[in-house]
């Protein structure tokens, strides 16, 4: 089995780059991890990357003059790579629009709330001031527009009476651990891909009612 090529980007610990790793070890799964960068040196998400025998790469953003360069570089080390999917974990730097658009329908991302509510920081302490019961954890196609990409899947977690940011955040982490693989999975696969503005499945359970949607 020929495997697609990913890139990852992060910041800082890395743990749903460890869930990315850990999927890509098993025989039938269809991406591998072939280069991590991090915009912050000395992160633990790079040791993660240094133990799976994976080239880790440092491109710090304070080192360019502009965003555009940043991005630049970014890219070129991508491409260098032959990286055919990025996926940001825990990546703290917005992307410009030209970098964005020139990986469109191959970047996805993961934010910790059931999209389009609760976009950008904060997200566990706003849920929990506004009252909701239920939150969870969204992959997308990444566009200009800030955490307002298609949606590929998501998954629900209950909020529960007596919830912290810290307890709610940890809940959702765990999920966002097994949501990431299958989303990177199914894009690998050809069983979803970026059309226009819309996410087309092929070969996807349906999964109406379901704690995960969509399915493998």
């Amino acid at each position: 089995m020929t495997r697609v090529r990913a890139g990852i980007l992060i910041s800082g610990r890395g743990s749903n780059l460890q869930a990315l790793i850990d999927a890509s070890t098993a025989s039938d799964y269809p991406a591998e991890i072939v280069s991590v960068v991090s915009n912050v040196a000395g992160v633990e998400g790079l040791k993660r990357a240094q133990r799976a025998g994976i080239p880790a790469h440092v491109l710090e953003h304070e080192a360019y003059n502009s965003r555009e360069s940043f991005d630049e570089a970014l890219h070129r080390l991508l491409c260098e790579n032959r990286v055919a999917i990025v996926c940001l974990a825990g990546f703290m730097r917005i992307l410009s629009d030209s970098f964005v658009e020139g990986w469109r329908g191959r970047l996805i991302n993961i934010h910790p709330s059931l999209l389009p509510a609760f976009k950008g920081l904060n997200v566990h302490s706003r849920v929990l001031q506004s009252g909701s019961r239920i939150s969870g954890c969204t992959v997308h196609f990444v566009v200009p527009e800030l955490d307002s990409g298609p949606i590929i899947a998501q998954a629900a977690v209950p909020v529960f009476p007596g919830d912290g940011a810290e307890a709610l955040a940890s809940r959702i982490l765990a999920v966002e651990h097994k949501l990431y693989p299958l989303a990177l999975r199914l894009l690998a696969e050809g069983r979803v891909a970026l059309a226009g503005d819309r996410v087309v499945y092929r070969r996807v359970q349906g999964a109406a009612g379901e704690l995960l949607s969509p399915q493998a």
